[in-house]
């Protein structure tokens, strides 16, 4: 009898370390399953998040390549259009001043058209080639920062100290520096009112690093990053197309300072 209750009990023992173990297995399926379903909803979420953030680089793409063909487009015009009108226009009134039978008075008139015609052509010919700088084609990205950071402190009583290297870019993307420049530097003159500005471009293995800073009035960094000019938000887009980081440091009255930092590969 008592032989026959152990026996029972072995069973049951058994019956019982069989179920625990059932029910270890189904519980290790169970977080099996709910971790690769989980890792399948995150994969799902992941690629969402690529394809978004692959449209949206495409969008920025397409927009900077409609802003650069519209530029490309006016700066055209304004050459063999308007230019070419006024040079016909300044030709017609040099042939008027030296017409013997044109009065004192005509000539005096004449001179004041050839004078304006004279000054809407040579603003005509600076639009043109700040919209599109041919030297960018011609001698590379180096050179044609050079001549923008002469030419505007030619034009206006900004002081630029720069050093700048040649960059292993394609030719869309040193239009891309550029015009990141040409902003930078357009803001700190317009908004800033700076009259100092420093710029060092170099490159090592990884990429290249741009370091800009002005002495302007500065600016509030929340502000900025809220509500986005135009200007800036032209930057970040040439930026992010360029594969690269901005850090923007501003502070009231002492001036803004830009790093971008930029991978080759892109």
């Amino acid at each position: 009898m008592v032989q026959e209750l152990q026996t029972e009990e072995n069973k049951i023992l058994i019956a019982l370390v069989f179920g625990i173990i059932l029910l270890f297995l189904v519980s290790i399926g169970i977080i099996i399953f709910f971790i690769l379903s989980r890792k399948k909803i995150i994969d799902k979420e992941r690629e969402k998040t690529e394809l978004q953030i692959e449209h949206q680089q495409k969008i920025l793409q397409t927009s900077i390549a409609i802003q650069e063909t519209e530029r490309k487009r006016i700066a055209q015009d304004l050459h063999d259009d308007i230019s070419s009108k006024l040079n016909v226009v300044s030709l017609t009134t040099n042939m008027l001043l030296a017409d013997n039978d044109t009065s004192k008075k005509q000539k005096e008139t004449l001179s004041q058209i050839l004078e304006i015609t004279s000054k809407t052509l040579e603003s005509s010919r600076k639009i043109a080639h700040d919209l599109l700088p041919p030297i960018l084609d011609k001698f590379g990205l180096k050179s044609a920062l050079e001549e923008l950071f002469d030419e505007f402190s030619k034009n206006t009583k900004i002081d630029i100290e720069y050093n700048v290297e040649e960059l292993l870019l394609s030719q869309t993307n040193q239009l891309h520096v550029f015009r990141i420049l040409q902003e930078l530097i357009n803001n700190s003159i317009r908004h800033g009112k700076a009259n100092e500005l420093s710029v060092y471009m170099e490159q090592d293995s990884k990429g290249f690093i741009i370091r800009y800073q002005d002495n302007g009035v500065g600016f509030k960094i929340s502000d900025v990053n809220k509500k986005p000019g135009i200007g800036i938000q032209n930057i970040k887009s040439r930026v992010k197309i360029l594969n690269g980081n901005l850090i923007a440091d501003s502070t009231l009255g002492k001036g803004s300072q830009f790093i971008i930092r930029c991978n080759y590969g892109v």
